[in-house]
């Protein structure tokens, strides 16, 4: 029972995930000032959860505050990189060339922390870049400047991949307080940055633009975050692999079903080799470890 409920969380939470890109077009603040707002939202929620809870931040994250803090400006940076992208052209070509983060790290881990690359890593790299060269080279996409947005996505997915990276050393166990963390400083890096490119220029929002910010705070961060982290503790390593890929595969259906935004049929059969090489990857190496 515990795992069906653990289920239909990571479920919930993808889903959520993949509908991030429809509030945000609504959403008439600069991607670095939602950027900041959505740090700070959860980063309060999360603060006020522990709060009540009792709970102190562990020894193994003051341990880790070094890679917390640099994965936390990272995020920053990447939030703004995606949501710079989705401006610029459609949420499925954006969310399909940021999901080749996974790609990424696998190749950077031989490098960075000497792990063997397995014959296996290395197709589904040659595969999923692959993908990203159908992506971004077939058809002309949609949007104001196409190859710009998905040029955007990819740079997110640098830095996304960087999260990854620098979160490899910090326990799984701590989650929700490594996420606090990197909350905190996402917003430390965004808030000067924000301060000298504008400000914040909240009171120009509409109702649904309030609407739509909230949401993207307190349910596409702090809630779907601990849904995600919550459902951690209880699935295996494979499920967690193969029902992440939830969030692109919503996001692209949702992107054509309700703004009716189009993708060339190579673009999509890209976006399905980034994913399904990516989730063959996970979904094997989950295996291993179990």
């Amino acid at each position: 029972m515990r795992e069906n409920t653990a289920r239909l969380q990571l479920v919930l939470a993808m889903a959520v995930f993949g509908t991030l890109g429809l509030f945000v077009r609504q959403i008439d603040l600069s991607s670095a000032a939602l950027a900041l707002c959505r740090a700070l939202m959860a980063a309060v929620l999360l603060g006020a959860l522990f709060l009540l809870r009792r709970e102190k931040i562990s020894k193994e994250i003051r341990a880790a505050l070094p890679q917390l803090l640099l994965s936390g400006a990272a995020m920053g940076v990447n939030w703004i990189l995606l949501f710079e992208a989705y401006r610029y052209t459609t949420i499925s070509l954006a969310t399909l060339s940021y999901y080749f983060a996974p790609a990424l790290v696998m190749i950077a881990c031989p490098l960075l922390f000497r792990e063997k690359l397995t014959g296996r890593q290395l197709v589904c790299f040659l595969c999923s870049t692959a993908g990203l060269v159908l992506v971004i080279g077939a058809g002309d996409g949609a949007g104001s400047a196409p190859l710009r947005g998905m040029l955007l996505g990819l740079s997110a997915a640098v830095f996304y991949a960087a999260v990854i990276l620098l979160n490899k050393s910090v326990p799984e166990a701590a989650g929700l307080q490594r996420t606090f963390v990197q909350f905190l400083a996402a917003a430390a890096v965004l808030a000067p940055y924000v301060a000298l490119t504008g400000g914040l220029s909240l009171g120009g929002l509409s109702r649904a633009g309030w609407a739509c910010l909230l949401a993207v705070g307190f349910v596409h961060t702090f809630g779907a975050y601990c849904l995600y982290f919550s459902a951690l503790r209880r699935l295996r390593g494979q499920e967690t692999a193969v029902l992440s890929y939830l969030d692109p595969a919503v996001a692209v259906f949702l992107s054509a079903a309700v703004l009716g935004e189009r993708t060339a049929p190579l673009q999509l059969f890209g976006g399905v080799l980034i994913v399904a090489f990516a989730m063959w990857n996970e979904w094997s190496a989950a295996r291993q470890n179990s």
